[in-house]
């Protein structure tokens, strides 16, 4: 009887795999090709070299004033100066702690729903989605033995960041129980639904913003008085939940009939079968969509401006506007923009680890 022996595979060679291959793959694979990326190179490399001096090696990093700014770069002593502004907006200097302790507890908090095997994340979750929203109110706003902070001492990327996340923790939620009326068979339900998400979905956001900040008040009462950033989040929540809505939606109709056919047959309720079944599919196909709709939101809180809040690009304006500051609005915006090119893409890449995570099989 013959016997054959398993030969261990051996790895491709140093240039079939890795960076040299995706290269030459994509580079340099045809003349065309490689016409193309020299082209490309020989315009793009000048342009990269003057960014690389301007930005890091003639760059001005550390002073107090623009004095210090005599080296022809970019002038980061402009960020240096205001990076408590950017970051704090306008909250007093001897309570910045609070922001501090609520940055780290987010951050924390999240880093251990994002990791894999972290264990007891369920805990965790009803911790941060439940429990902190209440913490952190405390914190920034004070009371109970907390300083109070108004809230139009608020500002900067703690703004920004209240903003977006009370916006896309409210709005799916929302977003759900709206895309579930839509498809309900009670016409009434399913009006009202209707109406709520073509509504919100006609009207731009800045509009929104002004309704809320200035129409809103002429409803309540004249012994009311509702802060200016609760006007906000409530606009902000009512207008992400119709496009939230919409996407669940489009992951609900996405799921095949012998799905719900298949609840029915195991004896499920109607809400049962929605939360075993239907949903947690739905979701995962919407994953990308929903993850694009809290980006946007994250760059539309800059349009808050309107109603006089002042968010991280606010402030950059506010410091622009100093007579000892003109003329670094580069500087300014570059940063500005860097901060927020790091949570959407953080965003973005979070979503691709999670999809690859949950397996969804219905790309397969």
């Amino acid at each position: 009887m013959a016997v054959y022996k398993t030969i261990p595979a051996a790895p491709a060679p140093h240039g079939e795999r890795g960076v040299a291959l995706w290269v030459r793959k994509n580079l340099f694979s045809t003349p065309l090709n490689t016409l193309i990326t020299l082209a490309v190179l020989w315009f793009a490399i000048p342009q990269l070299w003057w960014l690389l001096q301007w930005a890091f090696i003639k760059a001005d990093w550390f002073g107090e004033s623009r004095t210090a700014c005599t080296s022809g770069g970019a002038c980061w002593v402009f960020i240096n100066v205001r990076l408590s502004q950017f970051v704090y907006g306008f909250y007093p200097d001897a309570e910045r702690w609070r922001v501090d302790v609520v940055f780290v507890l987010a951050a924390v908090q999240l880093a251990g729903l994002m990791i894999k095997k972290v264990p007891g994340k369920l805990p965790l979750a009803i911790c941060f989605f439940l429990i902190f929203p209440f913490v952190a109110f405390w914190l920034l706003h004070g009371g109970l033995g907390l300083t109070v902070v108004d809230t139009h001492y608020w500002g900067g990327l703690m703004l920004t960041l209240v903003l977006a996340t009370v916006g896309i923790m409210a709005a799916l939620p929302i977003g759900i129980l709206l895309a579930l009326g839509r498809r309900s068979k009670m016409p009434v339900i399913q009006s009202l639904c209707v109406v709520f998400i073509e509504f919100w979905r006609a009207v731009p956001l800045i509009t929104v913003l002004f309704m809320a900040s200035v129409v809103l008040p002429l409803f309540l009462s004249s012994h009311v008085e509702m802060d200016k950033l609760l006007r906000a989040l409530i606009g902000i929540v009512l207008f992400q939940s119709a496009y939230m809505a919409e996407v669940v939606r489009g992951g609900l109709q996405a799921i095949p009939k012998g799905q719900y056919e298949a609840a029915e047959a195991l004896g499920l309720s109607y809400w049962r079968s929605m939360g075993l079944v239907i949903l947690p599919q739905a979701l995962k196909i919407t994953i990308p969509s929903i993850v694009n709709t809290a980006i946007e939101l994250f760059k539309d809180t800059s349009l808050v401006t309107i109603i006089g809040l002042f968010d991280l690009l606010a402030v950059g304006k506010a410091g622009l506007s100093d007579p000892n500051w003109l003329g670094y609005s580069v500087e300014a915006y570059t940063f500005i923009a860097l901060i927020y090119w790091i949570f959407c893409f953080g965003m973005s890449r979070y979503s691709q680890v999670l999809e690859h995570r949950l397996h969804t099989g219905h790309k397969s």
